[in-house]
This record gives structure tokens, sequence and C-alpha cells, in this order.
């Protein structure tokens, strides 16, 4: 096994015998000898010969290449999964801050309406021969008369937004 992976990695890395030999400070022959399985090198050699190969020494010694590229595989997997729940988890957050927005500003609309109802516009009775007190009172009705336009659509639009998040939170 060891003289097979080392004929299979040195052709992989593009070298010669000759090259090899060279970087290990060894002789062709040498070379020639572990690739025919009629020697083997010894324990320094075997390390540069992982290095000079780029290599770990447990696959130079046959651990099976298949087995280790299936346990990368599985680890990258793992991994990617791990990235996939925080990333589901960040959303849910980001949806669970929307959706307590929303109810937020339908229960401030719904406030504003009740307010709208039990004050019957109260302002309209103010006495308006004060400058500061007629622009107070225009003011409010500008507001009042936008919110009540407004808020009708702001109420669809928030139990629109609450409902889609929900659909997708418990499909």
């Amino acid at each position: 096994m060891l003289s097979h992976n080392i004929r299979m990695l040195r052709k992989e890395k593009g070298l010669s015998q000759q090259e090899l030999a060279c970087r290990l400070n060894v002789v062709r022959q040498t070379v020639s000898k572990w690739e025919q399985g009629l020697s083997v090198p010894d324990a320094d050699l075997l390390i540069r010969l992982s290095q000079q190969l780029e290599t770990p020494v447990n696959i130079l010694l046959g651990e099976n290449r298949q087995e280790k590229e299936t346990d990368d595989l599985k680890v990258i997997a793992n991994k990617l999964e791990v990235i996939n729940l925080q990333l589901a988890e960040s959303k849910r957050r980001k949806e669970l801050v929307v959706l307590v927005a929303m109810v937020v500003v339908m229960i401030g609309l719904s406030a504003g309406w009740v307010w709208l109802y039990l004050d019957h516009s109260s302002y309209m009775n103010w006495d308006y021969s004060d400058p500061e007190t007629a622009v107070l009172a225009t003011g409010m009705h500008v507001m009042e008369w936008l919110f009540v336009r407004c808020s009708p659509f702001l109420l669809v639009i928030c139990a629109v937004i609450i409902f889609s998040i929900l659909k997708q939170r418990y499909r």
C-alpha cells in the first residue's frame, strides 16, 4: 500500500523519481525501490516524503483517502448545518422583532382611535382668539384628519405582515 501511495502521489504532484529523490537527498533507485515495495523509508525519510508530497503520513501509510475525504465532507456538512441553524435562529429573532413592532403599532393605532372617540375633537371648542391656540388647534385638526385617513391602511398593513410572519413560522 505504501508503495502504491508513493507512486500515485508523486505522479499527482508531477514529479519524476529523480526529482523526488533530489528533494529528499537520496538516489533515484531508493525511490524506485519504495515504489516497487522492495524497501520502505525510515521514519525521518517518511516524514520528509510526506512533506514533499504534501500529504499526511497516515495517508502515505495506507489510510484510505476516500475515507478521509468522506470524513472531511462530514465535518463540512456538520459545520454547514450549524451555520444554517444559526441563520435560521437569526431570521426568527428578526421576525420576532418585526412582529412585536407591528403589534405595538396596532396597539398605538387602536389607542388613537379610542382617544378620538372619547375626546370628541374637544379642540374644536377652544377659544381661537389667541393665535397660539389657533395654531395648536389647527395642528391637532391636521393630525386627526391624517390619522383618521391613514390609520385604517396602517392597521391592514400591520395585520398582513403579522399574518404572513405567523404563517411562515407555523408551516
